[in-house]
Formats: C-alpha cells, structure tokens, sequence
C-alpha cells in the first residue's frame, strides 16, 4: 500500500484536473450560447475628441462633428448592404418601474424586434412573438421575462393581462424561458437577468418613452441654460447627452467563420455613416471566449503536467520495491529455476507483482479522483465534470507505468543463474 501511494495520488490528481479542466470548457460553451456564437455585438461609447492645447492651464479646443449616433438605421443598412448578415435586432433599454395589482418593482424595459429571440436564444415558452402589426402601429404589447411573471402573475395565465411599465400599459402576449445565470456570468459577460426585463417592439418604446436621436425643445432649453450658467433646468441634468437611439445592436451571421470579417466592414460602414466620428465599439463574442478557451486549455495541461509527476514519481517508487525484492527474494528465484522454472516465468512473476501494484493503486485513485472533484465542486464553487475518457487517461497510464518500472526489476530476476542464486544468503 505504500508503495502504492504515489500511484494513487497520481491518478487521483490527474482525474481531479482534468475534471476541472471539462468543468470549465463547459462553462464556456454556456458562455458561447449566452452570448450567441455567431453574434457581432455593437454598443455606442463617448465619442472620442481631438484638439489643441495652447498651453496648461487651457482646455481642449475641440471641433466636434455631428453624429447621428447608433441608429436603427444603422442596423437596416447593415442588413441591407453586408452579405452573410442573417439578421440583426436593436435594444433600447429604459429603467423603469413595473406596476401590477399592488406590487412594484424596477426593472427593465427593453425595445427589440421581431429576430432579437432567435439571435438570443431565447425560448417562448407560452403565447406568441410580436408580429408586424406590433411593430406598425408601435403597439404596447410586451413579452415578459420568467421573473416577472413568478412576480407579478402567481397562479394565472399572463397571456392577455397588462403590465404597466412607468405611465403606459402593455399587454402581454408571451413569456420567455427562465434563463439560468450565476452571478460570475453577469459580471464576467456583461450581461443581466433578463428573467426580470419586460420586452417590447421598439417602435412602442421610441413613441411612448422618447427618442434619444431626436432634439426636442427641452433638449434645447437645457443647452442653452447650461452656457448662460442659469439655475435650476441646467443643474437638474449633465451637459453630455446620450444622443444614441439605441443602447446596443446586436448582428447575427450565418457563419461564424465571417464573424471578424464582418466586424471590421461593420467598424467601417458605421465610422462613414457617423461622420468620421468613432462613437461605438464593436465586439466579437466568439473571438473573447475563444481567447478565453485557449488560455484555460492551457492552464489545465499545465495542472494535468503537474499532477502526472506524482505517477512518474509512483513509478520509481515501484521500481525501488521491485529491485529490493528481487534481492531479498535471491533463494525463491533460484528454487524455483532449479525445479523448471523457465526465465519468462520469472520475469512474468516479477512483472505481475508490479502491474498489480500499479492496478490497484490506480482502482482506489480513480475512487479519490471521483471523490475530490465533488469536494472541489462543492467547497471551491467550481464546476468539475468527471468524463469516462479522463478515468482511462489516468488508468491507462498507471498501468503503463506499472509496466515499464516493472520490466527491468522482473529482467534483472530473470537473469539470475539458479546455482548463483541458491547459495545467495
């Protein structure tokens, strides 16, 4: 059993990292369906500005160009003019409160179209898409997220009813699937509980909650009383306006393969649509994840690497034994030839001895391995999948090492002459 030790350790380890090591492709892979593998995703930004400084102590003497901002517009002409573009879908997102028979909670309310479920993956469990009447005549219906019918419709059928999302009423026509996310997957994705978002057609949202790419009087009146440093209208808002019509756009192609491709045409379409003015970012999912992927890949065949020493270092512990029993074992060797032992007898004795140290070793590490990789999962919070292929990986290379630590000890037997041998004390 001692000797058995390192074997033990040493398959245990590699099943354990390896378990780590799925466990984390799995998680991008949910990664990968969350944000969609073959979505180019757009998000407006601050533009940037360029100027000259006279000296010090002066500000930026910027000359600032007109932008329309990131439009719906923008989005038609990609789906128009850029080939492999399957389909694209807007999100004008407003916090607001919702209100339903005495209860109220913030949330979000999120204008989308007709393709933002599919590029999304997101499934409609009860009732309906919007169609193209909702988007005409800019209806208030709405598709609510899990959460908020758990919350706001208990016990009955949503389809129907209305939510009153800040001053207007919607009526609900579908409710999405629960979405499983942890909070590692908000945080590290950039994405929110779209249990609780409340979705709309986004015609609806720009009539009824206002259009950021359009200058009202207010808009104006605010301007104005912020450069005559009046009080009042000019402290109640910052001097920078969000003047994008949409908080993200998001582009699904019909192959991933095209996906950078299509990023920089999209850079380039937009850059010229914007007046030179570089008021956006555009991301690539799949090219961050797959970073991601190679980075863990390689972190784990460093663990396994590391973890595998503790087999090597089995080995030699085997080989060790091996060698000091078959000097202890001299007069055994040499009885045994003398009354028609054969040397493959011998050699197939010794060698047995040590494949079964090797075999049970790694019978009890792939116990060990099972059970640390839950341990792992449950004290560390880390997701561990223990797979049939890394139990053989690790059992195979136990068995292996059994064999070749074991071949020369059971050689050296072997070659003992018996008359040599019987007189050994």
């Amino acid at each position: 059993m001692l000797t058995s030790l390192g074997i033990i350790f040493g398959v245990a380890s590699v099943i354990a990292m390896l378990a780590i090591g799925t466990g984390a492709q799995q998680e991008i892979l949910v990664n990968m369906q969350l944000l969609g593998t073959n979505n180019v995703i757009i998000q407006p930004v601050v533009e940037q500005r360029e100027g000259e400084i006279e000296n010090e102590d002066e500000e930026f003497l910027v000359q600032r160009r007109f932008t329309p901002g990131l439009t719906i517009e923008d989005l038609h002409s990609i789906q128009r003019q850029i080939p492999f573009v399957e389909a694209v879908s807007p999100e004008i997102i407003y916090d607001t409160q919702f209100i339903r028979s005495g209860q109220m909670r913030s949330g979000k309310l999120v204008g989308v179209n007709d393709r933002y479920f599919e590029i999304n993956n997101f499934e409609i469990i009860s009732g309906s898409n919007f169609s193209s009447m909702h988007f005409l005549d800019a209806m208030p219906v709405a598709i609510i997220g899990y959460g908020v019918r758990t919350r706001f419709f208990a016990g009955e059928n949503p389809i129907g009813n209305k939510i009153k999302a800040g001053n207007v009423w919607f009526t609900v026509v579908g409710v999405l699937q629960e979405r499983q996310l942890t909070s590692s997957q908000i945080e590290n994705l950039g994405i929110r509980d779209y249990n609780m978002d409340v979705f709309v057609p986004a015609e609806s949202i720009l009539l009824r909650y206002g259009n950021r790419a359009v200058v009202t009087n207010r808009d104006i009146q605010q301007e104005q009383a912020a450069q005559s440093g009046m009080p009042g209208m000019a402290d109640t808002q910052p001097r920078e306006r969000n003047y994008h019509q949409l908080n993200r756009a998001i582009v699904r192609v019909t192959d991933n393969s095209y996906s950078i491709t299509i990023a920089e045409i999209i850079s380039r379409m937009l850059e010229r649509r914007h007046n030179q003015v570089i008021d956006f970012e555009i991301i690539v999912p799949e090219l961050l994840l797959q970073q991601e992927q190679r980075t863990k890949r390689i972190f784990n065949i460093v663990l396994a690497s590391i973890a595998s020493i503790s087999l090597l270092v089995g080995g030699i512990g085997i080989m060790n034994i091996m060698l000091a029993s078959v000097v202890e074992r001299y007069r055994e060797i040499g009885v045994r030839r003398a009354v028609g032992a054969k040397r493959q007898d011998i050699q197939l004795q010794f060698l047995t001895e040590a494949l079964a140290i090797s075999v049970t070793g790694g019978f009890i590490g792939i116990i060990l391995g099972i059970a640390f990789s839950y341990v792992i999962e449950i004290t560390a919070g880390i997701l561990s999948i223990v797979t049939l292929g890394s139990i053989l990986i690790s059992f195979g290379v136990a068995t292996a090492i059994g064999i070749i630590f074991g071949y020369f000890p059971a050689k050296r037997a072997a070659e003992q002459e018996p008359v040599t041998a019987l007189r050994h004390e």
